[in-house]
């Protein structure tokens, strides 16, 4: 067959793309400055001596400049290398440069890397220089000798060249990768390289000897025979064998010259090499195999699949019959009975008008004075002063000068006080996590922090909290929020009239508008009667009491105290559904019941968080001291994990009321203004709480430090609206209710009276009691000259009879029947 050559002419490279006119600006303008900058740095390193006593007179013709550049080369060398860093400023002159090849799209320099070196020669030659010049000259600058002379004074000259040779020995190791493990790889492979290019330069086998004397001899007989100038002929091919021949092709004009990577051949198989005459003196060799080797085309021919394995999980009987249930019927949902209740709306809260804080330029002025010139009079030098300006108090954090002791400044809080006329303030010394002192002025014109604005914020309404309380606004007129889930309880203090009771109601109504009846239940005590009494009108949707109580609201100290002991069996119960469900808290266990992981029949339901709120906790210890105590410690130990947490607050926080016991419970804490400074470290750990001005205003303790806050204020008419909001709405077919608890004194006498063996004096102790109406074993032993025990034992009989109440603590027991007409009567039944 007739095959002429035919030459594949070059593929004509794309056309560059033209370039933006800005692009060329900016491109030529950067690179001119990287020019400019160069030879300025050059010319001043030659001549920075004079160039540096000229960089300050740029606009006097007088003086005459030796820069390459004038003056403005003058200041540039001077603001570069002199002032900044030193002989590293060709770094940055090197940076312009390479911006302007990247506007060029000219990708010489790799950017990020560039920049990262540029950044280290930036940082550390002006130090090195510094060490070697000992800040002689101006290779260092002013940032080498700066840094240098510190690092000098801190860990000496050798830790000076030991920090200096670590980082550049790093530098090294971690641009070039020079780990041991890499750096022997790296050798074995150049080994190998060049091992396998000498094996190549020097052919040693004799396979390779026969092939080359065949290709000789084949050439000679192609020379003398065949071979013609400018004459078409007729490709005649040539076997001859040959073991493990390339392919190669050969031309008199040398323009190609080809060497496949890799040929293989079995060398136990002979090979043919097809020798083609063609035109332009040229011999193609390629080798044609006698056998048949695998190839491709030998393994399309076997029918080959891929199959990607699944991965299956693997589920236990109980998570598949789960998975059906949810397939079928959805996850559970616990808002389905109420599945209709609207949250309150923000309409419900009034609107003060503006809030926003108004800055009294003059009053801060005039406190800054004064604050400096008392300090100043004490021989306090301040370095530096700034306010932050909150809604009650305006914060002055002062940075004292070197030498300044910070417990002379904490001395001089009432010297403060009085120069300020100020109702009080508080010294933060030193305020935690910065270098200052911190003093707390209140404003003349405080502004006010109402609940509208904290419940209509973004940060309150897209929290993800499980428990959000919103407090109000911190110094810095910023929202606080915390997590009563995560607290796990919170102790309030403060005296009457300071805010307690409206910091409690900003606690309840935050609850209120983000979770649903079905999420939250809350057991209110309220000894004084007259402040949770606006809730009772959400018991069928948010209240939780006992099954045989009358009002969820609780008044009665022994019905407090039942309570207590059900809320605690309660927390036990919760405890065993979680252990039965393996879980470790409320949030876990809800998600598995939610995901029908846990069968009801089993005793499993869906758990509402539990909030206790003890109004007046002090009048609690008073009337039943450890019957009340050992409970709310029990539970404020115990039952964070199964969602109850407890919200305590008291008037005076004394040793008495706020025991170690109960105080070790409770990391999280709010204190109102108080009395003394003893009630303050009471509460707080800490003095602060006496120095509050009242009205919301308020100190956090998280465990970790103090913030002083502004309570939000929401006023009772408010709250009032929110309970006739929600009571409205469809709720429950009664309260949450707890788990029943009987007494130990009324299991061991109720039903234990026998009037047959009532004592002789039973009736003459009735008439006593109830003519008095007082329960007093103390007195039946007076008037009637009895001993303890027989007044005690005639006490219980009265008692199990239904004519006192139980056992109250210190008070007397309280008398059932009302006048002596009764009582004959009920006297009368009993005889019969």
């Amino acid at each position: 067959m007739e095959k002429n050559t035919k030459t594949t002419p070059p593929k004509a490279s794309a056309p560059n793309k033209t370039l933006s006119k800005p692009r060329i600006f900016f491109g030529v303008l950067f690179v001119l400055l990287s020019v400019v900058l160069t030879f300025s740095f050059v010319s001043y390193l030659l001549n920075w001596k004079a160039d540096q006593s000229q960089a300050g007179t740029m606009l006097d013709k007088t003086v005459q400049s030796s820069n390459i550049f004038g003056k403005i080369g003058d200041w540039l060398g001077n603001f570069f290398i002199f002032e900044s860093i030193g002989i590293a400023a060709f770094a940055v002159a090197f940076l312009f440069f390479v911006v302007g090849m990247l506007i060029f799209k000219k990708n010489y320099f790799k950017p990020w890397k560039t920049i990262g070196h540029s950044l280290f020669f930036i940082c550390w030659l002006p130090i090195f220089m510094g060490a070697i010049t000992k800040g002689q000259g101006v290779l260092s600058g002013v940032y080498g000798f700066q840094i240098m002379d510190f690092l000098l004074s801190v860990i000496g000259s050798a830790g000076l060249w030991l920090v200096l040779l670590v980082s550049i020995a790093l530098y090294f190791v971690l641009e070039f990768n020079l780990n041991p493990s890499n750096v022997k790889a790296k050798l074995n492979d150049l080994n190998e390289n060049t091992v396998g290019r000498v094996k190549a330069m020097m052919p040693n086998s004799s396979e390779n000897f026969e092939a080359d004397e065949e290709l000789e001899e084949l050439a000679a007989d192609d020379t003398e025979n065949h071979v013609t100038q400018n004459i078409k002929t007729v490709s005649t091919p040539a076997e001859i064998p040959v073991k493990g021949f390339p392919e190669v092709e050969i031309s008199n004009d040398f323009e190609t010259i080809k060497t496949p990577n890799k040929t293989s051949f079995d060398d136990g198989e002979p090979s043919k090499i097809t020798v083609t005459e063609s035109v332009g003196n040229s011999l193609n060799l390629s080798p044609v195999s006698t056998t048949e080797i695998p190839s491709a085309t030998k393994s399309d021919e076997i029918d080959f699949k891929v199959e990607v394995a699944k991965t299956v999980d693997i589920l236990d009987e109980s998570d598949k019959k789960s998975q059906e249930l949810v397939d079928k019927h959805g996850l559970y949902d616990h808002k389905l009975e109420l599945a209709k209740f609207q949250m309150p709306t923000i309409d419900l809260l009034r609107d003060y008008g503006n809030e926003e804080i108004s800055i009294n330029r003059d009053e801060l002025e005039e406190n800054k004075n004064k604050i400096v010139g008392l300090l100043k009079n004490f021989n306090v030098g301040i370095a530096e002063i700034k306010a932050t300006v909150g809604p009650t108090v305006t914060l002055y954090e002062i940075v004292p000068e070197a030498g300044i002791r910070v417990a002379s400044i904490k001395k001089l809080q009432d010297d403060i006080a009085l120069n300020l006329s100020a109702l009080g303030i508080r010294i933060i010394a030193p305020m935690p996590g910065k270098g200052t002192i911190g003093i707390e002025v209140p404003r003349k014109n405080p502004s006010m922090v109402s609940m509208r604005s904290v419940i209509n914020s973004q940060k309150f309404q897209n929290t993800d909290m499980d428990l959000p309380v919103v407090f109000g606004k911190t110094i810095s007129n910023e929202i606080f929020m915390a997590d009563l889930a995560k607290m796990p309880h919170l102790l309030m203090a403060g005296a009457t009239g300071q805010g307690k009771s409206v910091g409690i109601n900003a606690i309840l109504t935050s609850l209120l508008y983000k979770k649903h009846p079905s999420e939250l239940k809350f057991v209110m005590v309220d000894p004084k009667k007259v402040e949770l009494s606006l809730y009772s009108k959400i018991e069928r949707h948010y209240l939780a009491k006992l099954p045989d109580g009358d009002d969820a609201i609780i008044t009665d100290t022994h019905k407090v105290i039942n309570t207590l002991n059900s809320l605690c069996i309660e927390m036990d119960q919760r405890y065993d559904l979680l252990k039965n469900a393996f879980c470790k808290n409320l949030k876990e266990y809800n998600k598995k019941f939610t995901e029908r992981k846990l069968n009801p029949e089993n005793g499993h339901r869906y758990l509402p968080y539990i909030v206790l709120v003890v109004d007046e906790f002090a009048d609690l210890i008073m009337t039943a001291g450890k019957e009340v105590e050992l409970p709310i410690a029990r539970l404020a130990q115990l039952a964070r994990a199964v969602g109850i947490h407890l919200i305590v607050a008291t008037q005076r926080p004394s040793v008495n009321v706020i025991t170690g016991m109960i105080k070790a419970n409770f990391p999280a804490r709010a204190a109102f203004r108080v009395i003394s400074s003893v009630d303050s470290r009471t509460i707080l750990d800490s003095p602060g709480a006496d120095q509050l001005i009242g009205k919301g205003d308020m100190l956090y303790f998280n465990g970790n430090e103090i913030l002083r806050l502004q309570c939000a204020f929401v006023d009772t008419p408010e709250v009032e609206k929110i309970a006739e909001f929600i009571g409205e709405q469809k709720g429950y077919a009664s309260a949450f209710m707890l788990p029943e608890y009987t007494s130990e004194e009324s299991t061991s006498n109720v039903g234990a009276f026998d009037p047959n063996e009532k004592d002789a004096l039973f009736e003459d102790a009735a008439r006593i009691i109830v003519s008095t109406q007082q329960g007093s074993t103390s007195m039946l032993q007076r008037q009637l000259k009895l001993g303890y025990n027989r007044a005690g034992r005639i006490m219980d009989q009265l008692e199990a009879s239904g004519i006192v109440g139980g056992f109250n603590g210190a008070k007397a027991r309280e008398v059932q029947i009302s006048d002596l007409n009764s009582l004959e009567q009920f006297l009368e039944e009993l005889r019969r």
